[in-house]
């Protein structure tokens, strides 16, 4: 149609014409328009008079030509010739520009059937209904301004299952399609490798989409991996900016960024360290300004948004409607018995850590117990087809609640890990996935049920995955049912989980069985677990055999295994060959242990050799570890050697280093130079160290010079560091100013300091204003953070005031906040009153707390009442959660069933390991 010079901007001008002036022919504005066509009014104005380059996509012109009633194959063709140009600009690392990209192959949502595109053979159009904008979107908004302005960013949405998460991603980048960014979806052939094959050809200008990121984060190979790769492409300046964005449930977002416990394994650092402070809560409902902005949509021809809020205007969960979850809910809750059996086994496999991939053998057999006796008897032969075929009919959102699958094969070259046996072999048989909602359903409505024993009879006899075997191990040990966990860590052990077989191997040795520990631990070590290496060296250490401990090690270290290497460390230091030790030490830290040296320099201060310890401290500060270089500065000013520290912090201030700049500030201005202690916390806040300014600012303070110390703090505030604010409140609340201090804790607040609100919080309840606090610990808590009103109960449960406490606390408990009205009730029971603190500990369990029914259960055996204590225990154990949490239940759940429980509940007879 056009000419191939020039032609891809005729063609974007002449469909954009033709699309404004249908506009005007049907007498219609731009508002009316996006609501008849179900798009965005931004999509609406960029399609008919952006001058940015790029072209609407192919769905918007169908959806605006259908409209307006303009020849549909004319205006797509016009758009194929425009993306042409679009498409000839090379850009380097993966992805595509965002205009090519439909947001339903981005895992949005559908949210109703797919409308004819004309009377042609063209595939049907998938429609978006209108998108109603909430508190997290503006701080989506403000990241993809960040990056606009050249900084790189993430941010990931957390909340339950179709509540809009992946949606509001879509929204948020829609400005950058016109600016040439272009968008990297990672998934083939797993989430996981695909991001950390090519995260390093990521180049600027480009959205990373990590939807369902526990794909990627959770991955027990490489998911530590992955969130290394992130992070360096994050903070490198030559690739940025780039945006990354991705989505996790609750529960993942927990689970990666939970401390874990001191004796326990740090299976997520890198994770937890990446998601720290980059997370954002999407709420599961709409709030009443949502749903008004909702209605208004629907009345301007919204038909989809119109009928969702019908349905769901009660409890104002309309996203969940539109992707289909309340006909997954009434075919679930309608089920065949059969049928639910199945759903319901399913349920129970996903929340205890069984794959995507469900086997059909697996269900079939576990679903048996979940069938009371009539239903068993009344089982026909064909029910297993009959039960599989109904759920396998399609809901609205073409979501099925039980539906066929395939893993995709790996596809990969042979290598020495593989060969050894680690990867398990693909499943056999046809496998299942439960739909996303039903999942969620199932996560809360049944967290305080323990499976059947046909559930654990047919996981040992099916399931092959060592993960999933693996998973069900601990959930079974968590829920005291210790024979399943018994025969299932074995079976996890055969079918190659290093981790059951290292467990298996520490029982072993702690039983005196040295010989088959150390059996078990080779086998791991065969597996490919290199840390199984270590430990036998260790062994072969403690038991006096030098030179075999030292081949292990070295075997460990041939492996990349930065343990072994310091294992070595350890033992060249112990004969006395420093330098090999500080060499081998050094490596360890190269391969990933960065205490290794520091390990090494602690050794050395302990046993007196001041100058080793330095050394070893000096070469980990050389490679970047600020707290050996704190561990030096204080050893130097021990030794009255002050010029000496301030030489250590100022190589390394000089070589950019924001932590070394804030202690010689702290040094400077305690000897008197201000001027200088001033330019150096400049310096720092310049490196991306705002808090020195901060910090400066209180010593200033405290040395009672308060105009120097707000200034400092208005300097750190104005380069974004609310904290800054935050202390600036509270001089002038100290000043008097109460009005001012407001002001300025408003003002954080709304640049995200959520610990702004607390303050301000504060100020109003001890000014007497108790609804103006009460409207700021829900403005907290809408938020995502219901501290607040923990922060609230406490002062109104301090003031005496018990009534006020125990409301604010069930509504935190509304927001999802489990924990205020159990530490409430802790609160009651530690002053005496035992009858209070069981009514709360009661309802506190009732909102799903396990760990409220561990002090209930005890509080019942302190008293004599082990029928009471025996049934509230069963719960706790049902629950699972309840070991995780208490430190009180363990002993008492041994103490009460010595060989565990069935999982009917009832006491496991006595039986041998």
């Amino acid at each position: 149609m056009y000419d191939q010079q020039g032609g891809h901007e005729l063609a974007l001008t002449e469909l954009r014409r033709r699309l404004a002036d249908g506009l005007a022919q049907a007498r219609l504005n731009q508002t009316q328009l996006a609501a008849r066509a179900k798009l965005g009014r931004t999509t609406v104005w960029e399609a008919l008079f952006s001058r940015k380059p790029v072209p609407p996509s192919a769905g918007t012109v169908a959806a605006l030509a259908g409209v307006l009633k303009l020849p549909m194959p004319e205006l797509l063709e016009l758009q194929r010739t425009a993306a042409e140009g679009v498409g000839t600009v090379t850009t380097a690392g993966p992805g595509r520009p965002i205009g090519e990209w439909d947001p339903h192959d981005l895992e949005v949502h559908p949210a109703g059937p797919g409308r004819p595109a004309s009377l042609s053979d063209a595939p049907a159009v998938r429609v978006l209904p209108g998108y109603v904008r909430r508190a997290h979107d503006l701080v989506l908004a403000d990241a993809v301004r960040e990056a606009v302005a050249g900084h790189s960013r993430i941010v990931l949405l957390v909340g339950t299952s179709s509540t809009g998460k992946t949606r509001a991603c879509w929204e948020a980048v829609q400005p950058l399609a016109g600016q040439g960014w272009r968008l990297w979806h990672p998934f083939d052939p797993t989430r996981a490798q695909a991001a950390l094959e090519d995260l390093h050809r990521v180049g600027p200008r480009t959205v990373v989409w990590l939807n369902e990121a526990q794909h990627y984060f959770g991955d027990r190979a490489v998911g530590e991996q992955v969130a290394a790769a992130v992070h360096h492409l994050l903070v490198s300046r030559e690739r940025g900016p780039v945006l990354v964005l991705g989505t996790l449930w609750p529960e993942y977002a927990q689970q990666y960024t939970s401390l874990p416990s001191p004796a326990a394994k740090d299976p997520h650092s890198r994770v937890r360290e990446l998601l720290s402070g980059r997370t954002l809560a999407v709420p599961d409902a709409f709030d009443a300004q949502a749903l008004a902005e909702a209605a208004a949509l629907a009345v301007g021809g919204d038909h989809l948004l119109g009928a969702a809020i019908t349905r769901a205007h009660a409890d104002g969960r309309v996203t969940q409607d539109l992707a289909g979850a309340p006909e997954l809910l009434n075919r679930y809750q309608h089920a065949s018995p059969a049928a639910k059996a199945l759903l319901e086994a399913a349920m129970d496999a996903r929340r205890l850590g069984v794959g995507l991939h469900l086997p059909q053998a697996f269900l079939t057999d576990a679903a048996t117990d979940y069938l009371t006796d009539t239903d068993y008897d009344h089982l026909t032969d064909d029910w297993v087809e009959q039960a599989y075929a109904e759920l396998a009919k399609p809901v609205h959102g073409k979501q099925a609640p039980l539906h066929r699958t395939a893993s995709r094969p790996r596809r990969r070259p042979p290598t020495p890990t593989t060969a050894a046996g680690v990867v398990a072999p693909p499943l056999a048989g046809p496998q299942l996935r439960l739909a996303d909602y039903l999942e969620q359903h199932g996560r809360v409505t049944r967290r305080h049920l323990c499976p059947p024993a046909s559930f654990w009879h047919a996981a040992y006899t099916h399931l092959a995955r060592p993960e999933d075997l693996a998973n069900l191990t601990q959930a079974a040990g968590a829920r005291h049912r210790l024979q399943w966990a018994h025969h299932l860590r074995h079976r996890a052990a055969d079918s190659g989980d290093t981790n059951a077989l290292t467990y298996l191997a520490e029982m072993r040795n702690m039983g005196g069985d040295r010989e088959g520990a150390e059996a078990l631990f080779r086998q791991a070590a065969d597996r490919g677990d290199t840390k199984a290496l270590t430990r036998l060296a260790e062994m072969r250490n403690m038991g006096g055999d030098r030179e075999g401990a030292e081949a292990l090690f070295r075997q460990a270290a041939d492996r990349g295994e930065s343990e072994g290497l310091y294992g070595l460390a350890v033992m060249r230091e112990e004969v006395g060959d420093r330098e090999g030790a500080e060499a081998l030490a050094c490596q360890a830290v190269d391969y990933g242990d960065h205490f290794a040296l520091v390990h090494l320099a602690v050794m050395r201060e302990e046993a007196g050799d001041r100058e080793g310890a330095e050394a070893a401290f000096r070469q980990s500060a050389d490679r970047g570890d600020t707290d050996s270089l704190d561990r030096l500065v204080q050893m130097r000013e021990e030794a009255g050697d002050r010029q000496g520290a301030e030489a250590l912090l100022l190589q390394a201030a000089d070589r950019g280093d924001p932590f070394a700049m804030h202690g010689l500030m702290v040094m400077r201005e305690e000897a008197g130079d201000r001027e200088d202690a001033a330019a150096l916390a400049c310096q720092a806040a310049d490196c991306g160290d705002t808090g020195t300014l901060n910090r400066l600012a209180q010593m200033r303070k405290e040395a009672g010079d308060r105009e120097s110390a707000e200034g400092l703090l208005r300097q750190a505030a104005d380069r974004g560091n609310t904290e800054g604010l935050d202390l600036l409140a509270q001089m002038r609340e100290e000043a008097g100013d109460r009005k001012g201090a407001e002001a300025l804790l408003r003002q954080a607040a709304d640049r995200g300091n959520t610990e702004a609100l607390d303050l301000l919080t504060q100020m109003r309840e001890k000014a007497g204003d108790r609804e103006g606090a009460e409207a700021l610990a829900h403005q907290a808590a809408d938020r995502g953070k219901t501290n607040t009103l923990d922060l609230l109960t406490q002062m109104r449960e301090k003031a005496g005031d018990r009534e006020g406490a125990e409301a604010l606390a069930h509504q935190a408990a509304a927001h999802g906040n489990i924990f205020t009205l159990y530490f409430l009730a802790v609160k009651r029971k530690g002053a005496g009153d035992r009858q209070g603190a069981e009514g709360l500990f009661r309802q506190a369990a009732n909102h799903g707390n396990p760990m409220a029914l561990c002090d209930l259960a005890v509080m019942r055996e302190e008293v004599g009442d082990r029928e009471g204590a025996e049934a509230l225990a069963r719960q706790a154990a049902a629950h699972g959660n309840a070991l995780a949490f208490s430190v009180m239940m363990p002993a008492l759940l041994h103490r009460l069933w010595p060989h565990g429980l069935d999982p009917d509940g009832m006491p496991t007879p006595p039986w041998q390991p």
